[in-house]
Protein backbone atom coordinates (compact mmCIF):
# COMPACT_ATOMS: atom_id res chain seq x y z
CA UNK A 1 0.00 0.00 0.00
CA UNK A 2 2.84 2.27 0.49
CA UNK A 3 4.66 1.98 -2.52
CA UNK A 4 1.61 2.79 -4.43
CA UNK A 5 1.50 6.36 -2.02
CA UNK A 6 4.95 6.88 -2.14
CA UNK A 7 6.68 5.73 -5.15
CA UNK A 8 4.16 5.13 -8.35
CA UNK A 9 1.30 7.93 -8.86
CA UNK A 10 -1.87 5.60 -9.08
CA UNK A 11 -4.21 6.31 -11.62
CA UNK A 12 -7.86 7.09 -10.96
CA UNK A 13 -8.84 3.22 -11.39
CA UNK A 14 -5.66 2.10 -9.26
CA UNK A 15 -7.28 4.81 -6.31
CA UNK A 16 -11.09 3.38 -6.30
CA UNK A 17 -9.30 -0.20 -6.11
CA UNK A 18 -7.16 0.79 -3.51
CA UNK A 19 -9.97 2.35 -1.31
CA UNK A 20 -12.38 -0.58 -1.80
CA UNK A 21 -10.04 -3.04 -0.76
CA UNK A 22 -9.26 -1.05 2.32
CA UNK A 23 -12.97 -0.91 3.52
CA UNK A 24 -13.94 -1.90 6.68
CA UNK A 25 -10.05 -2.37 7.81
CA UNK A 26 -9.15 -0.17 9.70
CA UNK A 27 -10.56 1.59 12.88
CA UNK A 28 -9.85 4.92 13.71
CA UNK A 29 -10.80 7.87 14.97
CA UNK A 30 -9.19 10.56 13.01
CA UNK A 31 -11.00 13.24 15.34
CA UNK A 32 -13.47 14.97 12.36
CA UNK A 33 -14.88 18.05 13.64
CA UNK A 34 -17.26 19.69 11.59
CA UNK A 35 -17.30 23.79 11.52
CA UNK A 36 -19.84 25.96 9.79
CA UNK A 37 -20.38 29.75 9.12
CA UNK A 38 -22.68 31.35 6.32
CA UNK A 39 -22.21 29.47 3.37
CA UNK A 40 -19.18 27.57 4.20
CA UNK A 41 -18.31 24.22 5.72
CA UNK A 42 -15.04 23.08 7.11
CA UNK A 43 -14.44 19.60 7.30
CA UNK A 44 -10.90 19.26 10.37
CA UNK A 45 -9.42 15.81 10.19
CA UNK A 46 -6.74 15.26 12.92
CA UNK A 47 -4.51 11.99 10.54
CA UNK A 48 -2.13 9.89 11.98
CA UNK A 49 1.70 9.71 10.90
CA UNK A 50 1.05 6.43 8.60
CA UNK A 51 -2.67 7.11 7.73
CA UNK A 52 -4.56 7.20 4.76
CA UNK A 53 -7.22 9.30 3.89
CA UNK A 54 -9.56 9.37 0.70
CA UNK A 55 -10.22 7.94 -2.67
CA UNK A 56 -13.16 10.49 -3.77
CA UNK A 57 -13.92 13.87 -5.63
CA UNK A 58 -15.74 16.44 -5.07
CA UNK A 59 -18.78 17.66 -7.56
CA UNK A 60 -17.06 21.76 -6.93
CA UNK A 61 -13.54 22.74 -6.44
CA UNK A 62 -12.38 23.38 -2.99
CA UNK A 63 -9.61 24.35 -0.67
CA UNK A 64 -7.77 22.27 1.96
CA UNK A 65 -5.76 23.82 3.90
CA UNK A 66 -2.70 21.58 5.60
CA UNK A 67 -2.30 23.14 9.24
CA UNK A 68 0.29 20.93 10.82
CA UNK A 69 2.70 18.17 9.91
CA UNK A 70 4.00 16.62 6.38
CA UNK A 71 1.48 14.96 3.60
CA UNK A 72 1.97 13.34 0.34
CA UNK A 73 -1.68 14.14 -1.81
CA UNK A 74 -2.19 12.06 -4.89
CA UNK A 75 -4.70 13.87 -7.32
CA UNK A 76 -5.14 12.00 -10.47
CA UNK A 77 -2.22 11.19 -11.79
CA UNK A 78 0.14 13.58 -9.52
CA UNK A 79 2.03 12.89 -6.54
CA UNK A 80 2.69 16.17 -4.37
CA UNK A 81 4.30 16.69 -0.77
CA UNK A 82 3.35 19.80 1.20
CA UNK A 83 4.54 20.30 4.18
CA UNK A 84 2.54 22.67 6.57
CA UNK A 85 1.38 25.83 6.63
CA UNK A 86 -0.26 24.77 3.19
CA UNK A 87 -3.44 25.78 1.23
CA UNK A 88 -4.50 23.48 -1.56
CA UNK A 89 -7.08 23.81 -4.63
CA UNK A 90 -8.51 20.75 -5.28
CA UNK A 91 -10.50 20.99 -8.26
CA UNK A 92 -13.81 19.72 -9.13
CA UNK A 93 -13.91 15.80 -10.14
CA UNK A 94 -10.58 14.78 -9.02
CA UNK A 95 -10.00 11.61 -7.19
CA UNK A 96 -7.80 12.43 -4.26
CA UNK A 97 -6.60 10.80 -1.33
CA UNK A 98 -4.23 12.22 1.74
CA UNK A 99 -1.37 9.96 3.33
CA UNK A 100 0.26 11.66 6.59
CA UNK A 101 4.06 11.58 6.85
CA UNK A 102 3.94 12.86 10.33
CA UNK A 103 1.03 13.09 12.64
CA UNK A 104 -1.22 15.77 10.47
CA UNK A 105 -4.19 18.25 10.85
CA UNK A 106 -5.93 18.61 7.36
CA UNK A 107 -8.96 21.06 6.49
CA UNK A 108 -11.35 20.46 4.01
CA UNK A 109 -13.28 23.97 2.88
CA UNK A 110 -16.19 24.07 1.07
CA UNK A 111 -19.07 26.26 -0.16
CA UNK A 112 -22.36 24.95 0.65
CA UNK A 113 -25.23 25.91 3.05
CA UNK A 114 -25.79 22.33 3.98
CA UNK A 115 -25.04 22.03 7.87
CA UNK A 116 -26.49 18.37 8.63
CA UNK A 117 -23.68 16.40 8.72
CA UNK A 118 -25.57 13.13 8.19
CA UNK A 119 -26.10 14.30 4.59
CA UNK A 120 -23.06 17.21 3.86
CA UNK A 121 -21.23 14.09 1.96
CA UNK A 122 -24.66 13.72 -0.69
CA UNK A 123 -23.81 17.10 -1.26
CA UNK A 124 -20.03 17.17 -1.55
CA UNK A 125 -18.64 13.67 -2.60
CA UNK A 126 -19.80 12.98 -6.44
CA UNK A 127 -21.91 10.02 -6.99
CA UNK A 128 -19.81 8.23 -8.78
CA UNK A 129 -16.92 8.52 -6.52
CA UNK A 130 -15.83 6.07 -3.57
CA UNK A 131 -16.48 7.18 -0.13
Amino acid sequence: MNDVIENVVPSREQIERLHQSLIGQFDIDIGTTHHFSQGLYAKEMMIPASYIVGGHAHNYDHLSILAKGHVIVVADGERVEYKAPACINIKASVHHMIKALTDSVWFCIHATDEKDITKIDEVLIEEKSCQ
